[in-house]
């Protein structure tokens, strides 16, 4: 249905049909939570076996250190590998961590303003730039808007498409402006489009010339695993790119195991060069004097390597893909004969989130509908810096964890508010 060709009289017919809909839905006391990126009850499951202490054997890791004492503040060596084979590195040049990649990248950028990000004489500290800037490719993912927003940077918003961030806006803003000291990126399955950035665009972000010599790249590869069909995106590698540009210390790349076992007590990583690598452990050995090195070796010993991760994997994506399926069940049932101006939404092959676009003017009233019929959303503005969407049009979904026919039932509460909100627009016009 074409709504921007109806008739006055023809969209209030519409109008009184969905708010019938509407009344409907509100009559039944829903409390749907579609908020954010969590795993359901039967994901969590899988990894149960983790937790079975047999699982840790002798306490010993691969070097003969008993897991239990202090020590390796760089991680276990067999963790190291691990997770270095999930970024695409080597182990030297992987820091494994605690439970979280979020804190990881937080720290890199405090360390990063305290102390510049190496011990040249020329790599300053970043507080010492007064109207420091960092790019972030929108939608994008809120909680990275935010830690660069505390920390007092000027955030700059570029767009991202099917093939990644806009890298022709992102060439010319590194190229004569030092006080741009990094972006931020979720490369595969990308927060919230699902996107998966081009080879292109990845060779570009690694040879770009960039007036500031300390420029950053905050590569969160978060869902590089997190696929929908028989296996993981293929991808090329930005670090490696990166040293090809002559570039190494570009590239800072992050990663956990948060959504393959459990979140809050997985494991996490931050990938770089070595050099960058050894800079941010003189600085962490006096934060810490080791991670939880028991939760890194069953990790290990449970995931095994990469081909078993993806094994893994395998049984989270026949869990959630029905419910992707479900979405745009609905989405095409509801819309599938509309205008894009009426609602487009981007079809994800793996990650954890569906993007949506209303006509511009409409999610925060959209939400707003839905809220009042017990089905809560991430707050429009969520995925742009300062909480701010120009066109307040962008909605982030996150299917993962309810059940089939409660994503079913919170996203036909979605289509009808969206259509009342779009019709009573138009009347007003």
């Amino acid at each position: 249905m074409d709504y921007y060709k109806l008739s006055r009289k023809e969209l209030k017919a519409e109008l009184a049909k969905e708010q019938l809909r509407y009344d409907k839905y509100k009559e039944m006391g829903l409390k749907l939570d579609m908020t954010r990126g969590k795993p359901c009850a039967e994901q969590l499951e899988l990894s149960v076996p983790m937790l079975d202490v047999a699982t840790l054997g002798d306490f010993k890791a691969e070097n003969g250190m008993d897991c239990r004492n202090y020590g390796l503040v760089a991680g276990l060596p067999e963790a190291r590998e691990f997770m270095g084979s999930l970024l695409g590195v080597k182990g030297e040049n992987v820091i494994c961590g605690g439970n979280s990649s979020l804190n990881m990248m937080y720290d890199t950028v405090c360390t990063f303003m305290l102390h510049g990000v190496s011990e040249k004489p020329e790599d300053t500290p970043w507080f010492e730039c007064k109207d420091r800037k960092f790019i972030c490719p929108v939608p994008g993912y809120d909680r990275h808007f935010a830690i660069t927003e505390q920390l007092g940077f000027k955030l700059i918003p570029v767009d991202i498409d099917e093939n990644g961030p806009d890298v022709d806006a992102i060439e010319k803003i590194v190229a004569d402006d030092p006080s741009v000291k990094g972006m931020w990126s979720v490369p595969k399955y990308s927060n919230p489009t699902g996107y998966v950035y081009s080879d292109e665009s990845i060779k570009r972000l690694a040879h770009m010339k960039c007036a500031a010599g300390d420029f950053r790249i905050f590569w969160d590869d978060a869902y590089t695993v997190h696929f929908l069909k028989d296996e993981p995106a293929a991808q090329l590698n930005l670090y490696e790119e990166c040293v090809k540009a002559g570039n190494p210390d570009r590239a800072i790349i992050f990663g956990s195991t948060s959504k393959i076992t459990f979140p809050g007590a997985g494991i996490s990583a931050l990938a770089a060069s070595v050099s960058t690598v050894e800079f941010l452990l003189s600085r962490i050995s006096k934060q810490t004097i080791g991670p939880d090195k028991l939760n890194q070796l069953r990790h290990v010993r449970f995931l095994k390597d990469k081909a078993g991760v993806v094994e893994h994997m395998k049984k989270h994506a026949a869990i959630i893909k029905p419910k992707f399926s479900a979405v745009n069940e609905v989405f095409e049932r509801e819309f599938g004969d509309c205008d894009d101006r009426v609602l487009s939404w981007t079809r994800p092959e793996g990650g954890y989130f569906i993007s949506c676009r209303t006509a511009e003017g409409m999610a925060v009233k959209v939400l707003s509908l839905c809220k009042e019929c017990g089905v809560a959303f991430t707050p429009a503005g969520s995925t742009h810096p300062y909480k701010i969407d120009p066109t307040d049009s962008y909605v982030r979904i996150a299917p993962t964890l309810p059940t089939v026919d409660q994503i079913k039932l919170a996203v036909e509460i979605f289509s009808v508010c969206v259509k009342i909100v779009l019709i009573n627009k138009l009347i007003a016009k």
